[in-house]
Order: C-alpha cells, then structure tokens, then sequence
C-alpha cells in the first residue's frame, strides 16, 4: 500500500513540476539566454581592450625607439598621437613621454602640459605628483621660490612618494632666490630622513656646505 501512495506521490511531483515548466519555461529559457550573452559580451569585451593594449605597447615601443635615435620630432608626435586614443594607463605615460620631448624644445610649453597632467584627477595622485616634479623641474632656473613651493610642497609631505625630488628642488629654489632659512629647513629634511637616498643626500650635504653659518643668538 506504501509503494502506492509512494507511486501517487511521484505522479503528483510529475504533474506539479511539468507545470511549473509549461508556465515558466519561457523565463527560464530567456534568462540562460542572457547570461550566455553576458559572458559572450564580457569575453569579448575583455579581447577588445587586450588587443588594444597590445597595440597601445607596440605603439609605444616604437615611439621610444624614435626618441632614442634623436627622432625627436617623430617621437613627439608618436606620443602625443598615443596620448589622445590609447588605453588610460599607456595615454598616461604617453602623455608624460611628449611632454619631455617638448621640453627639449620648448621648456615652458613642457610644463604646461605637465601641469595639465598634474591638474587631472583622473591618473591618480602619483602621476599627479610625478608631473608637478617634471614641471617644477623645468621652471626651476626662472620660477620664484614661492611658485616653486606652491607646486611642490604637498609632493614633499613625509608619506609622499616622490618626497626626495621635491625636497631637493624646493631647497634648490630657496637657494637660488637667497631664501637661507627655507633652504635649510628643506635640507634638514632631507638629512633627518632616513629613507633619502645616498646620491640625493650627498648633494643636500654639499648645498648645505655653501649655506651662511646660522646667526649666534
């Protein structure tokens, strides 16, 4: 009697489940179709932009290759060619590349790209810093100690990465334009830091050298 109703039981699912399927087979059919399209369209998607960095590389390569035969001008527009339509990580080190062929040429014209670079949000805050040394570093000779402090001081901060080139040109520009007291305090920095390099910290012993004796009190 049990393998009856067990029987009854399995007729019952039958019927329930088939019209379950009857009903909503259409869902389920246009669901499966979806996820299938999706990740037909993410694999695709994901070749597309593997193809185009690919390219982007080989477009650099060879825009290097240019600037390293003194092809300045063809590097130049091989750069700046892959600044306008490459992949976001390959457009920013193509726009820094143009930018420092430009300044062969045309210095201020350089910082003002890098200062568009170092105005961009969108690279990240180390590119970011990275642009406001190439620029400071090209207006060091002509800038006021003031701008020179205005561009780098941020970029000089403790934790900053690329603290050590800032330091040293913001000291560099106090020295110049006879700013003793933020020179030494830009030195002192440097000297107190114990991850400054050994090159970097040379030189800021050797600045320091040429600085007046401080006034006795």
């Amino acid at each position: 009697m049990s393998e009856l109703f067990d029987e009854v039981d399995e007729e019952v699912r039958r019927e329930q489940l088939k019209k379950l399927w009857d009903k909503y087979s259409i869902y389920f059919i246009a669901l499966m179709v979806l996820i299938v399209a999706a990740v037909g369209g993410w694999r695709g998607y994901q070749y597309l932009e593997a193809k185009k960095a690919a390219e982007a590389g080989a477009a650099f390569d060879k825009a290097a290759e240019l600037a390293e035969q003194d092809k300045h001008a063809e590097a130049e527009t091989a750069f700046t060619e892959l600044a306008a339509k490459a992949p976001s990580g390959y457009r920013t080190l193509a726009r820094l590349r143009a930018a420092a062929e430009v300044a062969a040429r045309d210095p201020k014209a350089a910082a003002k790209m890098y200062d568009e670079l170092a105005a961009d949000r969108g690279v990240g805050g180390e590119w970011q810093d990275l642009a406001k040394i190439r620029a400071a570093g090209l207006l060091l000779d002509s800038a006021s100690y003031a701008d020179v402090q205005q561009r780098l001081e941020p970029s000089a901060a403790p934790k900053a990465t690329f603290r050590h080139s800032a330091r040293e040109m913001l000291a560099l520009s106090a020295w110049r334009n006879n700013d003793m007291t933020a020179a030494r305090k830009w030195l002192d920095a440097i000297a107190e830091d114990g991850e400054t390099p050994p090159g970097l910290r040379s030189r800021a012993e050797a600045l320091q050298a040429l600085l007046p004796p401080v006034a006795k009190s």
